[in-house]
């Protein structure tokens, strides 16, 4: 008689069922890529906007305005002697002013268009962490208090003091 090689059903059946269960423990770690790539893009803009404000800073000292409880800082576009192609933004003590307007400058980010990559609120109405603090979201996310999918930034409250940063990605 021929000795026959092979699996029996039972040790395909057993292969199977390891397998379904490997899938099912790893996939939610696969799943929630979208969420933490997200999430990442917030400490991302966080860090760029503490960058901004930086440099912002720097040109203040230079120019006088870090100890305006309102100023202007002018910024250099081009590093060239053409006043034209300058960048004015408000300040607060020397860091960015919370305003619209300044971040997306400060920034270079796109508000505007018709699926804008990032959206400011400036009176947000949700429940913010730094209280009286701006928001800016990603703009496909809708904020709410249930879904925080955002960075929060708070001017400087006085000269000498930092302004503050805090990014929410619980509902991201």
């Amino acid at each position: 008689m021929k000795k026959q090689s092979g699996f029996t059903l039972i040790e395909l059946v057993v292969v199977i069922i390891i397998l379904g269960i490997l899938a099912v423990t790893a996939a939610p770690k696969f799943i929630n890529l979208q969420s933490d790539a997200r999430a990442s893009t917030l400490e991302g803009l966080k860090a760029s906007l503490q960058g901004a404000n930086t440099l912002v800073y720097s040109k203040a000292a230079i120019q006088g305005q870090d100890s305006k409880s309102a100023g202007t800082v002018i910024l250099d576009d081009k590093g060239d002697s053409d006043t034209s192609n300058d960048v004015t933004i408000n300040s607060v003590y020397g860091y960015l002013k919370q305003a619209s307007a300044d971040l997306v400058l400060a920034l270079d980010i796109d508000t505007t268009s018709s699926q804008p990559e990032w959206t400011i609120v400036d009176a947000p109405t949700v429940t913010t962490t730094l209280s009286g603090a701006i928001i800016i979201h990603p703009g496909e996310k809708t904020p709410s208090d249930t879904s925080k999918c955002w960075v929060e930034y708070k001017q400087s409250a006085s000269k000498g003091a930092l302004p503050q940063y805090k990014v929410e990605k619980s509902g991201c």
